[in-house]
């Protein structure tokens, strides 16, 4: 349920907001640039609330080592955020982030942190899906092959490095993703499939679902 102009004044008094939160990095030689934002802004789109257009510039500074990424950083997303919560709550009683880009998190907790301080009741919860590959792997290429599959090249998808996040972040921290992927994956998109990305939009739909139902909210501004 996209919010539009014509509907400002249904609008009104609304009790809960989404506004997927996304990124504009490089995925590999065969994934679009704006996958982490399509598959948020599909995910927030199945619950059928109202839902803002993404925040499409996130914070990928670790893969600007790659053409076609654009980073604005994790202060300035964090600003972002904070002016679209102060806005967005003076209509809607509360509002939920919803991410699909793992380099975005600090920029959520802080200004969901801040946001909460003031008063504001919101959260954030991420497209996140446990087991999956980190990046522009099986898990991401069979999302985009079920949401956008026009957009996704097959012929040049090729595995990365497969190793766990926590032996490669030392050198993704000290320099970038292209310091440890050539390609840019992190994972292997051998076997995606259009029906592997519709079950998990579904499943994850049906997390963010489940989680503005309880709307437990962490210490650090995250659904719980």
């Amino acid at each position: 349920m996209q919010i539009s102009s014509a509907r400002s004044a249904d609008c009104d008094g609304i009790d809960l907001l989404l506004v997927p939160v996304g990124a504009i990095e490089q995925h590999g030689p065969h994934l679009p640039l704006g996958t982490d934002t399509t598959v948020a802004t599909t995910v927030a789109g199945r619950l059928g609330l109202p839902v803002t257009p993404p925040i499409a510039f996130g914070a990928s500074g670790e893969h600007e080592g790659f053409p076609g990424t654009v980073s604005i950083g994790t202060e300035t997303l964090a600003a972002v955020l904070v002016e679209t919560g102060r806005s967005a709550c003076r209509w809607a009683r509360r509002l939920c982030f919803v991410n699909g880009h793992g380099g975005n998190v600090p920029a959520l907790v802080s200004a969901v942190t801040l946001l909460r301080h003031e008063g504001r009741d919101v959260a954030w919860h991420s497209c996140g899906l446990p087991g999956a590959d980190l990046h522009a792997g099986r898990h991401e290429t069979s999302l985009m092959l079920a949401l956008a599959p026009d957009d996704v090249r097959p012929d040049l998808a090729e595995p990365g490095n497969t190793a766990p996040l926590a032996e490669l972040m030392p050198a993704i921290r000290a320099g970038s993703v292209r310091d440890v992927s050539p390609n840019g994956v992190l994972g292997d998109p051998a076997g995606a499939s259009a029906g592997e990305g519709a079950e998990t939009v579904a499943v994850l739909a049906a997390a963010l679902r489940d989680a503005i139902a309880d709307w437990t909210v962490t210490g650090h501004g995250r659904l719980g």
